[in-house]
């Protein structure tokens, strides 16, 4: 029986050489998930020939078992049996990562979200903050380090988020670098991506020298939002509160709870899929 699946390794690629599997996870897409990831999908080199073998296998199976490995957080060799081999899904991702086509996918999803919620598809300020989580056995000694303030060896995650906590950059470092050594790095290619922003809102950790060296060499205005001396337990800060419900999000993925990844571009790319994955929700589920 012919494949029903409409991915592009199905229609031009060889995936209809393997047969189709029944769709019994959680994790799985529905019809209306995948038709928002398939219309988003950038098109694969082979398909425009710059090269490279058309794809093997399903587009669609492929993504399903990368977000079965992000949102459980197994090994990639205890994939299950009915999705495609373990050692051709982690090529895809490193493929697809190498080749910037996870960003391209995840931007693309994005505009569309921020497009449903009535905004721009191009923001126009952000929310910069950092997430330290201890890193595995896996993770390199050269790629890690202590943080002091949380007390915790591993990885730190920096990212910056537009207004509706949607990511817009991340940039994965050892726990031993502070934050505003990090912003050093993370606000050129922010300002770089997003010509249009012009105010990022930040913690008491960026204050400092880089305040003034954001709006000397980037333009950026780098609003610091603190604590008040008589705030008391917790607090909901404004702005601050978007970007910190963000990482709470990343953190719903077990493969995200703690740092697993040998490279700290793959580490960048497991938060690029958690994000896609909350964000093909999101467009699919059913709007008054």
């Amino acid at each position: 029986m012919p494949s029903v699946c409409d991915c592009l390794a199905h229609r031009f690629g060889n995936a209809a050489d393997h047969p189709d599997r029944v769709r019994a996870y959680g994790t799985d897409m529905a019809d209306a998930e995948w038709g928002e990831v398939r219309d988003a999908l950038p098109v694969p080199a082979w398909l425009e020939g710059r090269g490279g073998q058309p794809e093997a296998y399903c587009h669609r199976q492929m993504i399903d078992a990368i977000f079965y490995v992000v949102d459980n957080g197994i090994k990639w060799r205890a994939m299950p049996a009915d999705f495609p081999p373990w050692d051709r899904v982690y090529a895809f991702l490193r493929r697809w990562r190498e080749r910037g086509l996870i960003a391209e996918l995840h931007d693309r999803l994005r505009g569309k979200v921020r497009e449903e919620e009535g905004r721009s598809p191009e923001p126009t300020a952000g929310i910069i903050d950092s997430q330290s989580v201890k890193g595995a056995a896996t993770v390199a000694a050269a790629s890690r380090g202590y943080d002091g303030g949380k007390k915790i060896n591993g990885r730190k995650r920096h990212v910056v988020t537009d207004c509706l906590g949607l990511l817009l950059v991340v940039m994965v470092t050892a726990a031993s670098v502070t934050d505003r050594d990090a912003a050093r790095l993370l606000l050129p290619r922010l300002r770089t991506r997003f010509t249009k922003i012009s105010l990022v809102w930040a913690d008491g950790g960026y204050t400092g020298e880089l305040v003034s060296w954001a709006k000397r060499k980037l333009q950026l205005t780098l609003q610091i939002v603190k604590r008040t001396d008589d705030m008391e337990g917790f607090v909901v800060l404004p702005r601050r509160w978007m970007v910190e419900r963000t990482l709470g999000w990343l953190l719903n993925s077990r493969r995200l709870a703690r740092d697993y990844e040998s490279r700290c571009d793959t580490a960048e790319a497991m938060v690029h899929w958690s994000m896609i994955r909350l964000m093909t929700r999101q467009l699919a589920r059913p709007r008054a």
